[in-house]
């Protein structure tokens, strides 16, 4: 009970964040509360760590990646290019932003989409004169694929990393077995939010007033280099496989070399952008995961082995998808972060690794279901808020617990 009442409190003060109180400090003052009581010991701040470093450090690096592109004007060239493509059809533009939705979460992270792309689709939409539901409907379907599409390769989310990491799955290994589900989890996404939101959307938006794409690069030379940065660098990932190279000496590692020569060509503050980056995450990683340590001492990880070998019992369809729902479940309940912790150690326990991306379908999409459910979407709410877009957690959660369950069904159809 004292394990589980202490990881209540830190979640809650994470997403309340009573006076500014950040999201890293309180995960760490959780872990050191966990260390003070005994619910952790020092052997396994150390096995925590060794789990997380280079999930953490890949993250990081990819968010600052992220902010150099962003600086150059790349994301906003990318929302214009997709906008025109539409010819001022709503539909279609509605479909195009998924799609440019799916691409960023793929390369750049789920975090990186809330982060990075929100801002600018909310600044294009306002700018294009869309009405309220309009707005509210391409905000929420722009948030829901940063997560869906949150799939394809390990970089793509937090959870990917830790998962490939936990059960030491290659870049390449991973790539081929979520072509499929992710491909599926997009198509269902695509289909299932257009036809819930199809009456909000606009039958034809006047685009004639958006600039030029190319207006809007603020270094010609980088937004060159960069194309060929983004391909060297996804390259590298692949070869690292044959060499056992953590993905974080890649995605950290380059993210720091573009920053470098981002600042060579006057684009970027360095230091600047350096200061800027989500070290909290750090902590918050760290800290978090400590904590809900603690749960995997006090016997959770044991009952949610005994819930997965009933399921096995129900046959392989039924265990595949019970296992992806559960992850989904206990996402949308406590976080995907600790949830995605929790079932790898759980389904280490029983020795079916294959369900390792069942796992990880269920705490990519389940989260949706609830504003708590992801670290990417209490970003996404927090930045629409600074905006002036104020979501309620029941208008959420209205959305959330309809589109979720049947993307997350068909997505897992992939996995079996």
């Amino acid at each position: 009970m004292l394990a589980f009442g202490l990881f209540t409190v830190v979640l809650l003060l994470i997403i309340w964040q009573p006076k500014g109180l950040q999201i890293g400090t309180t995960a760490v003052i959780g872990a050191l509360i966990a260390l003070a009581l005994g619910i952790v010991n020092v052997n396994d701040v150390k096995e925590v760590v060794s789990i997380v470093w280079d999930a953490t450090l890949a993250f990081i690096g990819i968010i600052i990646l992220s902010m150099v592109l962003d600086e150059i004007g790349f994301f906003e060239w990318a929302a214009i290019k997709m906008t025109k493509l539409s010819h001022g059809n709503g539909n279609w533009m509605f479909i195009n932003i998924l799609l440019l939705g799916a691409f960023v979460s793929a390369l750049f992270a789920n975090d990186g989409a809330a982060l990075i792309l929100t801002p600018i689709l909310l600044a294009k939409m306002r700018y294009l004169n869309m009405d309220k539901k309009a707005i509210f409907a391409f905000l929420m379907a722009g948030g829901f694929i940063g997560d869906s599409a949150s799939n394809p390769l390990v970089i793509s989310n937090l959870t990917n990393i830790l998962t490939a990491d936990y059960f030491n799955i290659s870049f390449f290994e991973y790539a081929k077995n979520m072509l499929l589900p992710n491909f599926l989890s997009i198509v269902a996404s695509i289909s299932i939010l257009w036809l819930f939101f199809r009456k909000s959307i606009p039958k034809y938006i006047d685009i004639s007033n958006l600039p030029q794409a190319s207006s809007v690069i603020k270094n010609q030379t980088m937004f060159k280099i960069s194309w060929v940065f983004i391909i060297l660098l996804l390259i590298a990932y692949f070869v690292g496989d044959a060499y056992k190279i953590p993905v974080s000496i890649f995605a950290f590692g380059g993210a720091l070399i573009f920053l470098s020569i981002a600042s060579k060509f006057k684009a970027v503050n360095p230091i600047q952008t350096l200061k800027s980056a989500p070290w909290q995450i750090v902590w918050f990683s760290i800290g978090l995961y400590i904590v809900v340590y603690g749960l995997k001492n006090a016997g959770l990880t044991d009952e949610i082995a005994s819930i997965l070998l009933w399921l096995k019992a129900q046959g392989h369809t039924v265990y595949v998808i019970g296992a992806g729902f559960l992850s989904g479940i206990l996402s949308a309940i406590m976080n995907n972060l600790p949830t995605v912790m929790i079932m790898n150690i759980s389904i280490d326990k029983i020795g079916d690794n294959f369900l390792a991306y069942a796992n990880i379908l269920g705490a990519n999409l389940g989260p949706k279901m609830t504003p708590i459910g992801s670290l990417a979407t209490l970003l996404w709410l927090h930045i629409l808020e600074k905006k002036g877009v104020k979501i309620g957690w029941a208008e959420y959660m209205k959305i959330g617990l309809i589109i979720t369950p049947p993307v997350l069904f068909i997505a897992l159809l992939g996995a079996l």
